[in-house]
Parts: structure tokens; C-alpha cells; sequence
């Protein structure tokens, strides 16, 4: 792969991508690359629910910004109890219908995903994507709260995980896409550190010259995903 095609495009080990998606390495690993499995004395392979946007680097998967909202997606209709089968099944459909790769995390998905996904669970027979999809009001209890998070210019550029009136943003384009605090650049899990090994909000505000605020929701936001 090219050097050019990771410019602007975010990076995370696997490792990363689960710290900030709350979904397991293992499950992240299946999802985007497929596994083998058992059935009685056969043996079966799964393939991947989409295609990742790098595949292996030095023999690692690697995980992109786009593949990072797409695992968030996921996973908020696996936990609201939508069976893996009729998941993987909605994804290709959405995937066909918007195409992209990444479905879900399209603008889109906010005014047609609903239609699509209803019409996958009617097929499916699946009765917990019938019951949100069929619910307008379910439907966007899982979906809003996602996309109110993320910015869109054609796709999706950017995710402010605290809320858009925070200082802590994912952008793909800014320190490989690890999470930051936006005026001053700083990575969060810097500022973050740097408050507890000192104990002081105020002094680690004169170390990097940035603002209180920004130090504050940078300590936040990695408590949340250490909890």
C-alpha cells in the first residue's frame, strides 16, 4: 500500500481501535478479517462484514477512521439484541443500496438506513430489528446520539466523542486520527497523563500552553474509556 492512501485516512492497531469503540480485539478481528469455524465435523469460513480501508500493514491489521465509526455502529444494534446473522445480512444490503463500504457511518444512513434495515428485518424474520426499525422513535434513540456526534462533508470527517460543543475531536487528518484536543493539536492521552503524574490541571495548562478547558475535557475523556 502507498504511503498516499494512509495520509488523512486516521490509523489505529487493533489494540487502539478497541479502547476507543468499548469492542473487543478479538470481536474488531473477526469482523474485519472473517473466521473459521466448526460445525459438527465441518469446517466453515465467515467473511468479513466489510471490507477494512488497509487491510494488513507489516502483517497487522490496521484499522481506519471510517473502520472505527463503522464498529460503533455495529455494535449498538448487536447490544440492542439484533441477531449477528440478521446484522451482517442488513450491512450488505446497506452497503449495495448506499454504496459504500461503510453504510452505516454514511450520511445517508440517517434518512434511508431506517427504510433499508426494515425491509432486512421483514426478511429476516429477525423480531429486535422489526421492534426498532418499525419505531421511529427507537430507530433514532440508536441512531442520533451517533451522528449528532460525527461531522459530515460528503462522508463522515470528523467525531466529537464529549459532543460538539467539547474540545476533544477524532480527526483522521490531525495525529493520525488519535483522539485531540482541537485548538491546540495536543493528543489527549498527553494532556491526560500529564495531570495525573503531576496532580495539577493548572500547571500541566502552563507546560503546553493550552487552555483549561482543553485539559479538563482531555482528562474526561480518557477516564471514560479507562471506566
Amino acid at each position: 500500500m502507498s504511503d498516499s492512501r494512509l495520509l488523512g485516512a486516521g490509523i489505529y492497531t487493533v489494540p487502539e481501535a478497541s479502547r476507543l469503540t468499548r469492542v473487543s480485539s478479538a470481536r474488531i478481528r473477526r469482523w474485519l478479517k472473517g473466521y473459521e469455524f466448526k460445525s459438527k465435523r465441518e469446517r466453515h469460513h465467515s467473511n468479513p462484514v466489510w471490507t477494512g480501508q488497509f487491510g494488513a500493514l507489516d502483517d497487522k491489521l490496521a484499522v481506519g477512521f471510517m473502520d472505527l465509526m463503522e464498529i460503533r455502529f455495529v455494535r449498538a444494534f448487536l447490544e440492542r439484541g439484533v441477531s449477528w446473522k440478521t446484522m451482517r445480512e442488513a450491512h450488505v444490503a446497506a452497503k449495495v443500496k448506499l454504496g459504500t463500504d461503510h453504510p452505516f457511518c454514511a450520511h445517508r444512513f440517517a434518512t434511508d438506513g431506517r427504510a433499508i434495515l426494515l425491509q432486512q428485518a421483514q426478511e429476516s424474520g429477525d423480531g429486535c430489528l422489526i421492534n426498532i426499525t418499525d419505531d421511529q422513535r427507537e430507530f433514532e434513540r440508536i441512531v442520533a446520539p451517533f451522528l449528532k456526534e460525527l461531522e459530515f462533508d460528503g462522508g463522515v470527517t470528523r467525531w466529537w466523542p464529549l459532543g460538539r460543543a467539547r474540545e476533544v475531536v477524532v480527526d483522521p487528518i490531525r495525529n493520525l486520527g488519535q483522539p485531540t484536543v482541537n485548538r491546540s493539536g495536543v493528543p489527549t492521552r498527553v494532556l491526560a497523563r500529564s495531570v495525573k503524574a503531576n496532580g495539577s490541571i493548572e500547571s500541566v495548562v502552563r507546560w503546553f500552553e493550552v487552555a483549561p478547558e482543553e485539559v479538563r475535557d482531555a482528562v474526561e475523556f480518557e477516564r471514560t474509556l479507562a471506566a
